[in-house]
C-alpha cells in the first residue's frame, strides 16, 4: 500500500533527523551569541580623591584635586616645584585587577604646562635594583614638544616605538594597551587624540614582581624647572573603547 504525503509526514523523526535539527539550533545559537561586553575595571575619576591610587610621591610639590569649570570637572593636579625630581600618582587601589597574561587598557586626558614635562607615564616595575630585569617596560615623554614612546628591554635597552608633536596648555586624549607577558607574548599600543603613534608585539612587559602604572611628571633634567602638569578621568578597561 503507497502511503500519502499527509500520512508520512505524521511518522516520528529519525535519529539522524533529530541529530540535524539539534546541530541547525546549535550554529543558530552561536551565530548569534554576543561578545564579552568591555568593563571598566578601575575608575580613577578626580571626584573620589586620591584615595583612587596606592600612593602619592610628589617631593616637595603640591598634589591636588581641582576644577576649571571647563567641562571635565574634577581634575588631578601634580606640581613638581624646583629642586625635586617628582611630582606623581602610584598605581591603582585595586592591584587584583593587574597581572600577567592580562589585555590592559588605560584612558587618561593629559594637560601639560610645557612641551618638556619629560616621564609623564611609567609602566614601572616592582622591587629595586637587582629585583627586577626591566625598571620600566613602558616609559612615555612629554619632550621637546612631542610625546614619545619607548619600550625598554630587560638590560635598560630602551627602544623608541613612535611620537606624535605634543601642544602644551590643552588637553590630549591618550589610550594606553598593554598585553602583559612575563615571557615575549606582550604588546604595547599608543593612541593619541584618536591616532595610533606607537605599537610593538613580541616582548616583555610584566616584570618578575610585577608592574603598576605612574602618571605626573618626572625626571632628572627637569630638576631644575618647575613641571606642572593635569590628569583628567584616568582608567582602566577590557578594551579600547571602554577608556576612550
Amino acid at each position: 500500500m503507497t502511503e500519502t504525503s499527509e500520512a508520512h509526514s505524521s511518522r516520528p523523526r529519525t535519529g539522524r533527523a533529530l541529530l540535524a535539527a539539534v546541530l541547525v539550533a546549535v550554529v543558530i545559537t552561536v551565530g548569534f551569541a554576543r561578545p564579552a561586553a568591555a568593563a571598566i575595571l578601575w575608575d580613577g575619576n578626580a571626584s573620589k580623591g586620591f584615595g583612587v591610587f596606592a600612593a602619592v610621591l610628589c617631593d616637595g610639590g603640591s598634589a591636588t584635586v581641582t576644577d576649571w569649570n571647563d567641562g571635565h570637572g574634577a581634575i588631578f593636579s601634580l606640581n613638581k616645584p624646583v629642586g625635586s625630581d617628582r611630582c606623581e600618582v602610584h598605581s591603582i587601589n585595586d592591584e587584583s585587577r593587574l597581572g600577567d597574561n592580562r589585555t590592559l587598557w588605560f584612558g587618561w586626558d593629559l594637560n601639560t604646562k610645557t612641551g618638556n614635562a619629560q616621564t609623564v607615564f611609567q609602566w614601572k616595575s616592582n622591587g629595586t635594583n637587582d629585583q627586577h630585569q626591566q625598571n620600566y617596560p613602558v616609559i612615555m615623554k612629554v619632550e621637546d614638544g612631542r610625546l614619545r614612546v619607548w619600550y625598554v628591554a630587560p638590560g635598560e635597552t630602551w627602544i623608541g616605538i613612535g611620537s606624535a608633536a605634543w601642544t602644551p596648555g590643552t588637553w590630549n586624549a591618550i589610550q594606553l594597551g598593554i598585553t602583559t607577558s612575563s615571557g615575549s607574548a606582550g604588546s604595547i599600543e599608543v593612541y593619541l587624540n584618536g591616532t595610533r603613534i606607537a605599537a610593538r608585539s613580541g616582548v616583555r612587559t610584566w616584570d618578575d614582581l610585577g608592574n603598576k602604572p605612574r602618571w605626573g611628571t618626572y625626571g632628572a633634567t627637569i630638576a631644575n624647572t618647575e613641571s606642572h602638569v593635569w590628569v583628567d578621568d584616568p582608567r582602566l578597561g577590557t578594551d579600547r573603547g571602554s577608556v576612550s
